[in-house]
């Protein structure tokens, strides 16, 4: 990114040498985002990070739409997609929830004939369930509506194929494959026709004005080169320290891991310790060095309890109780060895003092 800060600085829409240097910077990060999830890089458009890409996924549909009709997302959506999912209603349109199972995984059930647009993560980001996707994505070709696929979560920790996953447009962020913050893109089925959220210059194809964040969009497409080519083995990696932990919970009382049944992200864990808030277990884990979170890191300050663990039937105490642990690239199985020690230390002092929590 460095030099796109410096001395390549141009705006690449410019026609001068300084902006052709610019452009070929852009051109050759769309093609790396592009490789990332198999499309072609004119599929690619450039956002400010995954909410936006979310955001002008619904609106960009539902807006060329002549008439309101019926729209459905999953009940575990990112509140990027069920809170503009929400405002469409106040337009005429009708809002269903797709439901989970105990797991996390959507069910699929009967689709509603006259629904236009459905949205469905790939991966969740709190419990890093796998959703079926491609089998919403053949219902929904059959009966003519569009599907959108919130990939944030799952980009660059398992494989993504766009032809694969059947969707209509793809979400994507850069911060989620240790890419810069405030950049992202949406993929764009190159036959879909896609109102733009805001108007202008006509950059990304007229899909989304607004001179390019260069130097982020660069660091995205490296961030893309890189995950692409070490995938296989980082996933390998990450899924034996997931499988290290979990067997280590399995020694602590009563602690409960969510979603350990279905097929989930390599790196992801969300489990609930017993007789301790979640925003108090994650203050003790962050003065012992670990950084995790109690939920999605986007809704950070918020205290109500999970919605996609209450969709999945969570009571409400244990949901409370949730974190989430990502494993990252740096993490280690000492680390892991370390954290399971503390989390046995705070699960041992809940149930020797009855479950109250009093830091």
């Amino acid at each position: 990114m460095l030099p796109y800060l410096k001395g390549r600085f141009a705006n690449p829409s410019s026609a001068h040498r300084l902006g052709r240097v610019a452009r070929a910077g852009l051109d050759r990060a769309r093609e790396q985002v592009a490789a990332l999830v198999q499309v072609h890089p004119t599929e690619v458009i450039f956002t400010s990070g995954g909410t936006e890409a979310n955001n002008l996924a619904l609106a960009g549909v539902l807006a060329a739409e002549p008439r309101p009709g019926r729209l459905l997302v999953s009940a575990i959506e990112h509140p990027s997609v069920l809170e503009p999912a929400r405002r469409w209603t106040r337009q005429g349109w009708q809002l269903d929830y797709l439901p989970v199972d105990g797991q996390g995984r959507a069910k699929l059930d009967t689709l509603p004939a006259d629904v236009r647009l459905i949205s469905l993560m790939l991966a969740n980001n709190e419990t890093g369930v796998i959703q079926p996707v491609a089998e919403l994505a053949e219902a929904a070709r059959a009966q003519g509506c569009i599907l959108h696929t919130d990939a944030v979560q799952a980009a660059g920790k398992i494989p993504v194929s766009f032809a694969a996953t059947g969707a209509r447009l793809i979400s994507l962020s850069a911060h989620k494959l240790y890419g810069p913050k405030g950049v992202g893109a949406l993929i764009v089925d190159k036959a879909l026709d896609l109102l733009p959220a805001q108007l202008g210059g006509g950059q990304e194809r007229g899909r989304r004005s607004g001179t390019e964040n260069l130097p982020g969009i660069v660091g995205f497409g490296m961030a893309a080169e890189l995950a692409l080519a070490g995938m296989e083995q980082q996933a390998r990696t990450q899924l034996e320290l997931r499988r290290r932990l979990e067997q280590g919970l399995q020694a602590l009382p009563a602690v409960t891991v969510f979603g350990q049944q279905a097929e989930r992200l390599p790196n992801t864990v969300q489990l609930s310790v017993p007789g301790i808030d979640g925003e108090a277990l994650l203050l003790q884990l962050d003065k012992a060095g670990f950084a995790v979170s109690s939920g999605s890191a986007c809704a950070s300050g918020k205290q109500e309890p999970s919605h996609v663990l209450q969709a999945m039937g969570v009571d409400e105490t244990t949901a409370r109780g949730a974190i989430r642990i990502s494993l990252g690239k740096a993490t280690t199985a000492t680390e892991i060895d370390r954290l399971l020690t503390t989390l046995g230390q705070l699960s041992a002092w809940v149930v020797k003092t009855s479950g109250a929590v009093a830091w």
